[in-house]
């Protein structure tokens, strides 16, 4: 009796194994692949479900998307310049079946697809379309990783470029050449503002030189323009002297001739009129001046 009870509680704890043993428990964002005896049945959902012990596996796959930061890796661009870069994706599994069966590893897979293609479109580029030239990677690359990760099961929903560091050589390279062309604009830029004093220096003083003699010119105009005003007066003024007052000044501009130092005065008979007119126009002149 003893052992018929013991028996009976055996068989009820190799029952009890053999059933806990048969259940799984898929979570949310999580599908089961069952295989039974290694080939593969069907596809269980989220929640509890009861399979044959031992010869049944079940594989979960998470369908939620998954972030992966890929190793820093080196790359030549299109001028054999060598730069680290370092990547990021996102990804999420489209296919379950492939994901599990017809890939050894998908997610290395596509890992070394991102490599491969980084590599291919980082050699057609030059240093600098590198370096300025994030977003155009991140677009090339996605778009090459989407026609082929569909094989792995797998979507890449972004594909982002974290770092791009040129190695040291190239780096200190740059920097001479950064240098290099400060110095060259900074030395344009010092010959273009003497060169403008210069041009602005000259102007000036050939400013001042037309307007020093622009005013030398007008102070003789105006010099002329004044003697020949007193001229011309003058002569308004003898046209209108009496004839007798042109006698009487004959007679004394004649005696004032008589009374110089020479023993001996000839004068043709035509001057004696003429130093008349010579004296009025004399004290005419003489008397404008002043």
């Amino acid at each position: 009796m003893i052992l018929f009870s013991v028996l009976i509680v055996l068989l009820l704890i190799i029952l009890a194994f053999v059933v806990f043993t048969g259940i799984r428990i898929i979570p949310q964002n999580m599908v089961g692949m069952v295989s039974v005896l290694g080939k593969y049945q069907r596809q269980i959902q989220p929640g509890l479900h009861v399979v044959m012990p031992f010869i049944t596996r079940v594989d979960r796959v998470d369908l939620a998307q998954v972030p992966l930061r890929l190793s820093e890796q080196s790359v030549i661009s299109r001028d054999n310049a060598e730069v680290i870069i370092s990547l990021s994706l996102n990804y999420h599994v489209t296919d379950p079946y492939k994901f599990t069966f017809e890939n050894a590893d998908s997610v290395k897979s596509m890992v070394q697809q991102s490599r491969a293609h980084l590599r291919g479109i980082i050699g057609t580029m030059d240093l600098k379309e590198v370096l300025n030239g994030t977003e155009r990677i991140n677009a090339a690359l996605s778009k090459e990783l989407g026609s082929i990760t569909d094989a792995y099961g797998v979507n890449v929903d972004r594909i982002n470029i974290d770092t791009i560091q040129p190695t040291p050589e190239i780096q200190e390279s740059m920097n001479k050449q950064i240098n290099a062309t400060r110095e060259r604009e900074a030395a344009i830029a010092r010959a273009e503002g003497e060169a403008r004093s210069i041009e602005l220096t000259t102007k000036a003083q050939n400013d001042a030189l037309v307007s020093t003699a622009e005013a030398n010119a007008k102070a003789v105009r105006l010099a002329a323009d004044a003697e020949a005003y007193r001229i011309q007066k003058a002569n308004d003024i003898l046209s209108t002297v009496d004839a007798n007052y042109l006698v009487a000044q004959n007679i004394d501009a004649f005696r004032d001739v008589a009374k110089s130092p020479a023993n001996t005065v000839i004068v043709p008979n035509t001057a004696i009129d003429a130093l008349g007119e010579l004296k009025v126009a004399g004290q005419l002149l003489n008397t404008n001046q002043k």
